[in-house]
């Protein structure tokens, strides 16, 4: 057994005959402790002494069992007391501040003069003390108010205290609850429709650049994002999908000069991401495609550019299958741009004396369909005014008329256009911006006891001047129509899964058959109208209900 040395020894004798007496052990454990409670509470105090006295423990291997363990106890008592007093006296974020600055303090202390076995066991009970028992109050009293402000330093702090105390399951599924509720806000709301889906993008923006700056883009939160847009965009049926055609309608538009080229990508990248959350893409398809066949027939395309994209884009997401139509109509437009060229070059255009003509050749199955519109065309004329085809037959009316003066029944029968067209006509030339008609009586609205006579006093700076035709009864009909379109291309969608599904499995009972079909379906439906396409199919002989079961169905080859 070797000899120890002097300082070997000297280190047995300090431990068994001073630090073994408990008196003495006390006084030092007490004083240390007292020390560390007056550096808590900001007063000053000689670190070199604790430091020495720290040392001298480790030296005789009674670190531990002298003051780690009841100093750990005495921090862990320290801030139960303080965190109760403090997280019902600060605010939310006052009390995140607080906790990100005791976290600091406590790492200094342990760098300064405390062991480095001691920051574990030091920092968890900060930890366990300060944060994990009081994650839920916080979460539940002060998380929506700091996503309300948008207040990114906060939302940091947040998930870096989270992350520390394995909190951040908890933070995503409060971060879910607010932006379910706040989204859903924006779609259920018909009040809202006309900026539903600006809110939206301004929503998704300011949400995506919390879980970038905020949320390390942790794959956790942007599954939170993904599941929570579809699920509120999903809960109001169609109107979603509608809106967001139209608003790229809006975008697209000729009239739409705020948006330079890049802007323009950057807002159709957006649009299309709120296009991949809806299931209802065939409502979409439908209001898009009317919405693209105005423009491309009108001319009312900002950018063809931009249409070519926004084609590529829905191409790219949804396959060829979606797009094929709307390819065909884009096709058109080139094969009709290249017959008016060569017959502008032809002989025949010149025995047409010069009228500027231009004709579109369409292939039917690629444009939406309208409801044809009866009326009397007058003789030919000179026109100064750009006008709809009704307003041009009414005004026409009045150079056949002596006195100038017809009456709404008068109009009616000579025009042979409809009621509802008649009024809505009569009203853009007579209440409008311009008014080229006079009616009497003078009023907003028109009846069918009005009479009108061509405004004489009619003056305009302008060679040309448009009169807008009034678009809202329009736009309700032609949104029926959309819609019923949509339905019946539905039905025949969902008589198709119904087949393919019995086909293949042969009999089925009601409840998985319309569990199936829920699962194929790309869309949502009522269960009632589920059934009765079933009934249909049973009808027409492809499908037969089981004899001693009435839930029973079977296909029938």
């Amino acid at each position: 057994m070797g000899v120890s040395s002097i300082w070997e020894m000297g280190l047995d004798l300090w431990r068994r005959l001073v630090m073994n007496q408990n008196e003495i052990r006390s006084k030092v454990l007490g004083g240390i402790l007292r020390l560390i409670d007056k550096d808590r509470g900001g007063d000053t105090i000689s670190q070199p002494l604790v430091l020495s006295l720290l040392r001298m423990l480790t030296d005789i291997h009674m670190y531990t069992s002298i003051f780690e363990t009841p100093f750990l106890q005495a921090s862990r008592l320290y801030y139960h007391v303080e965190g109760e007093s403090n997280v019902h006296q600060f605010t939310v974020p006052e009390y995140l501040r607080y906790v990100q600055q005791r976290l600091v303090d406590e790492t200094e202390r342990f760098e300064g003069y405390l062991d480095k076995s001691t920051r574990h066991g030091l920092i968890s009970a900060v930890e366990g003390e300060l944060l994990e028992r009081w994650t839920d109050m916080l979460l539940q009293k002060g998380f929506e108010g700091v996503m309300v402000d948008h207040n990114l330093a906060d939302l940091r702090l947040w998930y870096d205290l989270l992350a520390r105390v394995n909190g951040l399951e908890k933070l995503s599924l409060h971060f879910g609850n607010y932006v379910k509720k706040t989204g859903k806000a924006l779609v259920v709301d018909p009040a809202r429709d006309e900026a539903m889906v600006e809110g939206l993008l301004k929503f998704k923006q300011e949400v995506d650049e919390v879980v970038s700056k905020c949320f390390q883009s942790s794959e956790l939160f942007l599954n939170v994002v993904k599941e929570c847009f579809e699920s509120f965009i999903n809960s109001r049926q169609n109107k979603p999908a509608e809106l967001v055609a139209k608003y790229l309608d809006i975008r697209l538009r000729s009239g739409n000069k705020e948006l330079s080229d890049e802007e323009m990508e950057s807002t159709l990248d957006r649009v299309l991401i709120l296009f991949r959350y809806i299931q209802g893409k065939d409502v979409f398809e439908a209001f898009y495609k009317r919405d693209l066949a105005k423009r491309l027939l009108l001319n009312k395309s900002a950018s063809f550019d931009a249409e070519k994209s926004m084609l590529s884009k829905l191409k790219a997401e949804c396959g060829s299958g979606f797009t094929t139509k709307l390819e065909g109509m884009f096709k058109d437009m080139d094969t009709s741009k290249d017959i008016m060229i060569n017959f502008r070059a032809s002989k025949m255009h010149n025995k047409i004396g010069g009228l500027d003509l231009n004709v579109n050749v369409l292939t039917q199955g690629n444009w939406p369909t309208y409801p044809p519109a009866e009326a009397n065309i007058p003789n030919q004329g000179i026109k100064e005014l750009q006008l709809s085809l009704f307003q041009a037959i009414i005004l026409l009316l009045f150079n056949d008329v002596d006195d100038s003066l017809l009456s709404y029944k008068d109009i009616r029968q000579l025009s042979n256009i409809e009621p509802k067209e008649l009024s809505r006509t009569l009203q853009s030339l007579a209440c409008g911006k311009y008014r080229v008609l006079v009616k009497h009586p003078k009023s907003k609205d028109v009846s069918e006891t009005d009479e009108f006579t061509f405004n004489k006093e009619f003056t305009a700076s302008l060679t040309r001047i448009k009169i807008n035709a009034i678009q809202l009864k329009e736009t309700l009909e032609e949104n029926a129509s959309t819609n019923e379109r949509i339905f019946q291309d539905r039905q025949f969608q969902v008589d198709a899964a119904i087949v393919r599904i019995m086909k293949t499995r042969k009999q089925l009972s009601h409840t998985l058959l319309i569990s199936e079909l829920f699962d194929q379906l790309k869309f949502p439906i009522k269960p009632s109208d589920l059934k009765k396409r079933i009934e249909s199919l049973i009808d027409r002989d492809y499908l037969e209900r089981d004899k001693n079961d009435q839930s029973l169905y079977k296909y029938v080859a």
